[in-house]
């Protein structure tokens, strides 16, 4: 049998985690809400589904799709994201549709021609599924899918039922919150970089907040109390609280191999807006990043091709930077709950050609840099050129983290960390 990706070292920690928080009271595992058949096995019964899955969609080993079929539950159409229905695809690589060889499920892309589902790819469908595992960061391109899929459900008349997962980052809210002038499908609302909510809470919020698209606001607004719980029905999953460090039991994409890379990838995912490589075609990728230009004193490697990453950035060529993989543990007391500018303020300050740093779009409009689609506005960009004090930065994200914290803790559906 093969061993998990996230090994002995990630057990470990979780069971130490959770003993830990447990003490006094034996120890309730947290259930994702697809394992809890009972609560939304009535709602699927004798109706055509349509569902948007991907790999990590699973009850314990067993594929969600597969378990379904099992118990009799009519599925007609999947839907898949970016890496694709199996989790093969590298990242940005498009997506066609197919039928999946294991099931014979025809498997619709929304990620490459089109990102939503039309009319006719919902004509025979009754209701429904959302269930991926996020990882709860704003450029982590399934809540864009999210989106996206609430809004053709509404649109359509379309039931949606979410099968709640919980969030590894969902212990913190930190980062610049996006200023929608920068809006992409790598950040399409104003949240921080990590907002610390499972796709249910976000799914709420943006449908509460008036977040859709226009069309999908005014039908949601037509539909009564009774119509809207229907429509909109979202499974919690149990024993999860946003003070939980929840590891996950499959990798979420090819380039998040472990919970050192999940963790990281909120302060290094920057580094994918710069000439330097953020570790993609290594085993650690958003843990190691680097360039051939910085100096050869630091830590040394080399991307190469492998699954997910077919064309790495600086493949083949021995980069220099730094490594900040380790076991669980020491990443989150290094991460400590915060966004960590350090490193992007770090390799700026020593990388020697300062105007090749960041990567040119072909128009220098502020908007079309991809750095700043990542950071979500241009500042953060000016702040790191003018050697703005790290202390400075953080501060200029203050009023408006402290706004999205508001509406936050309107749609919690789990404890807080505060």
């Amino acid at each position: 049998m093969k061993k998990s990706i996230f090994g002995f070292t990630s057990l470990l920690f979780v069971l130490l985690v959770n003993a830990q928080n447990n003490t006094t009271k034996a120890i309730k595992p947290i259930k994702p809400a697809a394992y809890r058949t009972e609560a939304y096995l009535p709602l699927l019964k004798n109706k055509r589904v349509g569902i948007f899955a991907n790999h990590t969609a699973t009850i314990g080993n067993i594929h969600l799709v597969d378990s379904l079929q099992k118990l009799g539950i009519n599925i007609v159409v999947a839907f898949a994201p970016e890496h694709g229905f199996r989790g093969k695809a590298d990242a940005g690589e498009d997506v066609h549709n197919y039928k999946d060889a294991a099931t014979g499920i025809p498997v619709i892309s929304l990620y490459g021609k089109k990102s939503y589902p039309s009319a006719e790819d919902l004509k025979e469908v009754d209701v429904l599924i959302f269930d991926i595992q996020d990882v709860g960061l704003r450029y982590y391109t399934y809540i864009s899918s999210l989106q996206q899929f609430i809004e053709t459900a509404f649109e359509n008349n379309k039931p949606l039922i979410i099968l709640d997962r919980p969030n590894p980052n969902g212990f913190y809210v930190d980062g610049p919150v996006l200023d929608t002038a920068y809006k992409s499908f790598v950040g399409m609302q104003p949240i921080p970089i990590v907002y610390g909510m499972t796709i249910g809470e976000y799914a709420s919020m943006i449908t509460g907040e008036k977040w859709l698209a226009s069309k999908a606001n005014e039908k949601y607004a037509s539909f009564d109390v009774k119509e809207k719980r229907a429509n909109l029905i979202v499974i919690p999953c149990e024993n999860y609280s946003h003070q939980s460090k929840y590891v996950l039991p499959i990798k979420p994409s090819p380039n998040l191999p472990d919970m050192s890379s999940i963790y990281w990838y909120g302060s290094t995912c920057f580094f994918e807006g710069t000439s330097l490589s953020e570790g993609r075609g290594t085993d650690h990728p958003f843990a190691i990043f680097g360039s051939p230009l910085l100096p050869s004193s630091l830590y040394s490697f080399t991307p190469n091709s492998r699954e997910g990453a077919k064309d790495p950035k600086l493949k083949g060529q021995i980069c220099f930077g730094w490594n900040l993989t380790g076991t669980p543990e020491n990443v989150l007391k290094q991460i400590d709950h915060k966004v960590q500018i350090q490193w992007i303020i770090k390799a700026f300050q020593q990388f020697p050609n300062k105007d090749a740093f960041f990567l040119k779009p072909a128009t220098d409009k502020p908007t079309a840099y991809y750095f700043n689609k990542l950071a979500g506005n241009k500042e953060f960009m000016e702040q790191i050129k003018a050697g703005t004090p790290e202390a400075d930065i953080r501060k200029s994200w203050e009023p408006k983290l402290h706004a999205f914290k508001t509406i936050r803790k309107k749609y919690l559906l789990y404890p807080d960390f505060e």
